[in-house]
């Protein structure tokens, strides 16, 4: 018992949050939280300068997915590993459907420019994905999270 503690102790870190605009959100919310690694999914709206926003008066934002994770498990490199690997960074969207990196502090904002210039490397162009600081947050209505897990369908 005692060691269990200990172990639970050593083991336990402070989540950290990952926030992706990957086009429409529902597919990567469904994606993200199917990870074993990933501890919890939201989907919401990120970018913008409108207050409140709501998916039928979105203003600015962007449709984004925050991730809620353990470096100690997976690192923000391997999520952005899989960022890069659920979409197509090159294509060009209108804003609500853009990609997009919304750093939390500098260290996500320096791993994630040097991974997309290993993505445009690798590719031989650029990519259209931005990387943002990230302000506010505005989780989506309730029937958005964990839209096609509740059966409804792939259409955005």
């Amino acid at each position: 018992m005692e060691m269990r503690k200990k172990i639970f102790m050593v083991t336990s870190t402070k989540m950290q949050i990952a926030t992706f605009a990957l086009g429409c959100f529902w597919g990567p919310d469904d994606y993200f939280s199917k990870l074993k690694c990933v501890s919890k999914t939201r989907v919401g709206y990120a970018g913008g300068t409108k207050k409140n926003p709501s998916y039928y008066d979105l203003g600015d934002h962007t449709e984004t997915i925050e991730i809620a994770f353990d470096p100690k498990i997976i690192s923000f490199e391997e999520l952005l590993k899989h960022f890069w690997k659920e979409h197509d960074p090159t294509e060009l969207h209108v804003t609500q459907y853009k990609s997009a990196i919304f750093y939390q502090d500098e260290e996500q904002k320096k791993i994630a420019e040097k991974s997309k210039q290993a993505v445009e490397k690798k590719l031989g162009s650029k990519v259209a994905t931005e990387i943002l600081k990230a302000g506010t947050f505005y989780q989506a209505e309730e029937y958005h999270q964990k839209y096609l897990q509740k059966g409804k369908g792939r259409v955005c």
